[in-house]
């Protein structure tokens, strides 16, 4: 089981169980944690998070609507398969909304469309580099 660093705000308008869906995501997305990993268990995290356990468990069960965990009873909680993966107009229009929550806070601190355009363009680069997906020049 790979160590996973969750960091919890709590002045964060954001609940607790989407920070820590969040940020699993994030580290599946980096593939710092890739299908077949082991989450900890829900009690584990929750003490080493010193949160309640219940909201945990509404963060795994959030990440397994999305496609990206798995919970197989008496064993734990695993990542999927990524070709496993299902993508649905429901998971694209979320990822839409967000986005446009990024767009908006990045115009309201004043960074001109061309340089969030490049912003997001380099980020996607880093991602898609540490997945070794980018192709060679």
């Amino acid at each position: 089981m790979k160590r996973l660093w969750i960091q919890i705000s709590a002045g964060s308008d954001e609940p607790i169980y989407l920070q820590v869906a969040e940020q699993i995501s994030r580290a599946i997305a980096k593939s710092e944690l890739q299908g077949g990993d082991k989450l900890p268990a829900v009690r584990k995290l929750a003490a080493e998070l010193v949160i309640n356990p219940n909201t945990v468990a509404r963060a795994y069960s959030q990440l397994e609507q999305a496609g990206l965990v798995i919970a197989k009873t008496g064993s734990g909680t695993f990542v999927s398969d990524p070709q496993l993966r299902r993508g649905g107009a429901a998971e694209v229009n979320t990822l839409a909304e967000r986005m446009d929550s990024v767009i908006t806070r990045g115009l309201n601190l004043g960074i001109d469309s061309r340089d969030l355009i490049a912003m997001f363009k380099g980020r996607i680069e880093r991602f898609v580099q540490r997945r070794g997906l980018g192709r060679k020049k």
